[in-house]
């Protein structure tokens, strides 16, 4: 296996999507954690709509997107409901949505129901990006392949494979999803969510050919990563040319 070459601790932070989905954080605590978003500037911070307006006033004077969810963490929720959802965290500034696709209409195989469902969200934001979680762990790879072409067909910049709230993908069945995913809907982006705690799982998920990573332990890895490669100061002992009698 080829490794990804990550040059530096900025690089490896654009790669990741910062998360914090706790649904008993407080604002202070969420101050905190968009104070460490900010610190090593991350691609983009996954919060709770309840934050969505504080992020974005905190990270203004950053590049950093401010990224949310509808119909989390099951997608059973109406269609209708979901709109309305994502209206009003576009209103709020969200520039990135994390839909769950509804599980029941993958088992019934009601395609057009969930490509409708998509399309009509999309339709609601705009240029913002969307992204369709599938939650993978429960699907069979037949599903995953139907579920990832009915999101490129209704217009979703990515598919992700999880909500973080079930049992993480081990690393063969991430690349597995990310197989399915490149060859029935080629044109989508490929985001893997849950269990990728330090910078060797990351490595090994972008080397798998993910486009981003989203982990709530985005500011370890880069820390960690950052520390190791730019914040080791090693000084050289002196070395002479000729051998020493």
């Amino acid at each position: 296996m080829v490794i990804y070459n990550i040059k530096n601790s900025k690089e490896l932070a654009s790669y990741i999507n910062y998360t914090n989905l706790n649904n008993m954080i407080t604002e202070e605590e969420m101050k905190e954690f968009l104070k460490k978003a900010k610190e090593l500037n991350f691609n983009s911070v996954i919060i709770s709509p309840t934050y969505v307006g504080l992020a974005k006033e905190i990270l203004a004077d950053t590049d950093i997107k401010v990224g949310s969810v509808v119909g989390f963490p099951l997608g059973f929720e109406s269609t209708e409901s979901k709109v309305a959802e994502t209206k009003a965290l576009i209103e709020s500034g969200a520039d990135e949505i994390d839909v769950v696709m509804n599980l029941s209409h993958i088992q019934d195989e009601k395609y057009d129901l969930i490509e409708s469902e998509i399309s009509q969200i999309k339709n609601a934001m705009g240029d913002k990006t969307l992204k369709v979680i599938v939650e993978t762990k429960a699907l069979e790879d037949y599903q995953k392949a139907n579920a990832s072409k009915a999101a490129e067909k209704s217009g979703a910049e990515y598919v992700k494979t999880a909500t973080g709230f079930v049992t993480p993908n081990h690393i063969f069945e991430n690349v597995n999803d990310i197989n399915i995913f490149q060859k029935h809907a080629p044109k989508i982006k490929i985001e893997i969510n849950g269990g990728i705690n330090d910078y060797k799982t990351a490595n090994q998920i972008l080397t798998g050919g993910a486009d981003k990573i989203a982990s709530d332990m985005g500011y370890e890895i880069v820390k960690r990563y950052k520390d190791l490669r730019e914040n080791t100061r090693v000084t050289p002992k002196p070395i002479t040319l000729t051998k020493k009698d």
